[in-house]
This record gives structure tokens, sequence and C-alpha cells, in this order.
């Protein structure tokens, strides 16, 4: 080939790629520029935390194709359990977290592959590399499976052990610990001990950039957050879920908000201050939101006495956001407090909730204080109509969410088809 003819064709090769380029820029900035299209940016931004319940597959057919992952930066599994004798990590629910066959999946009962639906997170971790899977580790009802064993060292020792390898096999990005609550001291302090032990195993087992990611659900009344040494916690964690939700319950005596911006002695503004007060970052902490109302049964309305809960979506004294306000009651906005409820006067029914319109003003709190974002409990109660989602709105409202990528290589899982990368 002459030297002529070589750089014809280099000429020719170059014009072409100019022209490939421009063509691909030109499709990027016609799709960026479509205003149907809502966005949201990904970056070092807020945080967008939702819990998904395994129990939620069953009676409320909540699955994980229909989570929300555009809009969520990190999914809380809930929830692990934890062997009281030995402090072992175990799974709650063998057939829904790593057993049932998904669409398209052979029928293998060898134990060699994932299913269930950890198996189906992670191809949404592949499709969304933004969005992070955290275990969340204890709840109400397993918790007092952590009281022995954050005090004793060797079976904090089998829990760390157990939950990193609970973190290799299941595709894990993190942990997150939901211990409802340290009772005396000794076990206040044998927390911190669990979280610099976890801590340290997670930064061995990945010490370099894109760490993964050590979180706990805090409580946010002062009963049960005063006992903790939050200042030692903080060293290790990477946020807090703030549980600012329950303020007001079946336990009370008169009906109140259960998840008011403001006010005391229970309110997100209070939470947020006290942690802050005792040197908690304000953008390590994630201020919690219910997507589920509390009701109350004959009573006057707020502040008045009542007589037992009222109705609920899948239990008593609980509905689903999605399912209010009931046809029959009142929304109603409390300006002094920030908060929303609804209220039946033939029924004589009261509930507490966030709309939308609270959804907001909170996410509007969390950015003019540069707190962490928001987190949800728990993701089958929010409306699959984006227009109508809490989670999708506040997203929105953000604008900007951390899209720091997840991980998908686990060359140590137990799975083959997790260590080969679903491949």
């Amino acid at each position: 080939m002459t030297k002529a003819l070589r750089a014809i064709k280099a000429v020719g090769f170059f014009f072409i790629s100019l022209l490939i380029y421009s063509c691909i820029h030109t499709i990027k900035l016609k799709y960026s520029s479509n205003p149907s299209i809502k966005h949201v940016e990904m970056s070092t931004g807020f945080r967008n935390v939702g819990y998904f319940t395994n129990w939620g597959i069953y009676g409320r057919d909540y699955q994980v194709e229909n989570i929300p992952a555009a809009y969520l930066t990190h999914l809380l599994y809930a929830f692990a359990d934890v062997d009281a004798a030995t402090g072992r990590v175990k799974l709650s629910d063998s057939w829904a977290d790593e057993q049932k066959p998904g669409n398209g999946d052979p029928y293998d009962d060898s134990g060699r592959n994932l299913y269930g639906n950890l198996k189906q997170i992670y191809h949404l971790k592949q499709r969304n590399r933004h969005l992070k899977l955290i275990m969340s580790i204890g709840g109400w009802t397993y918790s007092p499976n952590f009281h022995a064993m954050v005090v004793d060292p060797s079976m904090r020792s089998t829990f760390v052990q157990s939950a990193i390898q609970i973190l290799q096999d299941y595709a894990l990005d993190g942990l997150d610990i939901d211990y409802e609550y340290p009772g005396n001291a000794e076990q206040a302090w044998g927390y911190v001990e669990l979280l610099r032990e976890l801590r340290t195993a997670l930064d061995a087992l990945h010490p370099n950039n894109n760490p993964y990611e050590l979180t706990i659900a805090a409580p946010c009344g002062a009963s049960t957050y005063e006992i903790l040494y939050v200042g030692e916690m903080d060293k290790y964690l990477s946020f807090w879920n703030l549980m600012t939700y329950d303020f007001s319950g079946s336990w009370d005596s008169h009906t109140a908000h259960q998840s008011n911006l403001r006010g005391q002695p229970m309110s997100v503004e209070t939470a947020v201050n006290w942690y802050r007060s005792r040197g908690v970052a304000g953008d390590k902490l994630v201020v919690g939101m219910p997507l589920y109302g509390r009701s109350f049964a004959s009573t006057n309305g707020l502040g008045h006495p009542f007589k037992g809960v009222g109705g609920g979506s899948w239990e008593a004294g609980n509905y689903d956001y999605k399912a209010l306000p009931q046809p029959d009651a009142q929304e109603y906005f409390d300006g002094d407090r920030m908060a929303s409820y609804s209220y039946s006067t033939s029924s004589k029914e009261f509930v507490t909730y966030d709309n939308i319109d609270i959804a907001l003003r909170k996410a509007e709190y969390i950015k003019s204080n540069n707190l962490g974002g928001g987190m949800y409990w728990e993701l089958s109660g929010d409306h699959q109509q984006t227009n109508r989602s809490i989670v999708v709105n506040v997203a929105l409202n953000f604008g900007r969410l951390d899209g720091i990528n997840n991980h998908l290589e686990y060359p140590h899982s137990r799975f083959e088809n997790i260590r080969s990368g679903l491949n």
C-alpha cells in the first residue's frame, strides 16, 4: 500500500469516526433534553434508602420487580436473624431469600446456585449500578437475640464471621444493624465493640476504594438513644438511618403525630439536633419516613383520648400509605408541627401518616440542613404510580443522588452463579 493511499484511508477513517461520535453525541443530547423524562443526577449526592421486606412477597405481593430502583441509592433487605445461642447470623426465610425460582429459572435444588429475592436483586444491581444492597440484621422481632451476643466476645466473633460470609455469598454492598435496643451500659458498649469488629472485617475484605458500608437503624426517642455511646459508634458507621417515626401509637393515652417534623418532646428535628449535638456530621444522618399510617379508634381527633387501634391494610392499627386517606376521611395539615393526618367524623378514626406534601417538606429540611438523605419503611406501602409515590417525589426533589457504584464481583461466594456474575 502506497503512503498516499494509507494517508487517504487514515483521513477517511477519521471523518467516519467523527461522524459516528457526532451521531452518538446528538442522540445523547436529544435524550437528556426531552422534557418528558424525569432526570435524577447520580453523583456523590443524597441517599434515598428503602427497606424491602422478605415477607412482602406473599400477601402484599410486593416483588423485587416492583422496587423503584432508579430512584433509590440503597436497598435495605429486611431481615436476617441472629442465633441466640451462638451469635451466628442466618437468613430468616430461606425460601424467599435464596430458593424461590424466578421467571426463567431452571429448577435446581442442588444448592450450587442462588435463587430467590437475592438473585433477582443481583440482577437489579447489574442494571442499576448506583443501587447498593445492604442486609439488615435484627429488627424488632429478632432484636432480643442481640442482648447476650453483644457482651460476649466469642459470640460477637461468630456474628462477624457469619455476617461477612453472608455478604460474600449473597452479593451484598454492606450490613445494617437494627438492634432495638440496648438495655444497659454493658450492652451499649458491646454494641460499639460489635460495630468496631464489623468495620475492621469489612475493611479487610475490601481495603481499597469503594468500601463496604456499615449502617444502623438508629433510635429517635430519648429513652432509647441517650444510653448509646454515639461518638464511639460514629467512628465505624457509614451513615445512620434515623427511625424518625412511631412517635405515637397504641401505647399512648391520646392521639398524636407519629412522624412530625417539628415540636417537642419528639420530632424529626429534635432527633436530628440531638445526634448532631453528639458529634455526628449532618451528612451522615438519613431521615426516616413512614410509608404507613398509625390508626386510632373511637376518638374525637388529634390530641384526644381513643379506645384501641383502628383499621389497617394488613393488620389492625396500620394502613399502607397508598390506602390513605380512607374514603370516608378528610386529610388535614398541622402547620405548627409540620405533619399530616386524616380523620373520619363518621367512623371516628384518626390516622397519622406522611403525605407527599409533608415528605417534600422533609426533603427541603434535609437539603437546607445538609443532611444525608431520606429512608423509608417500607417500600410495599408506597404508591406504584410515580406521581403519587413518596419515594419517587422525594428523589426528584433531591435532584442529586448518591451514584457511587455497587459491587458485582464476589469470588468467594458459595454460589456458582454469583461467582460467575450470573454468566
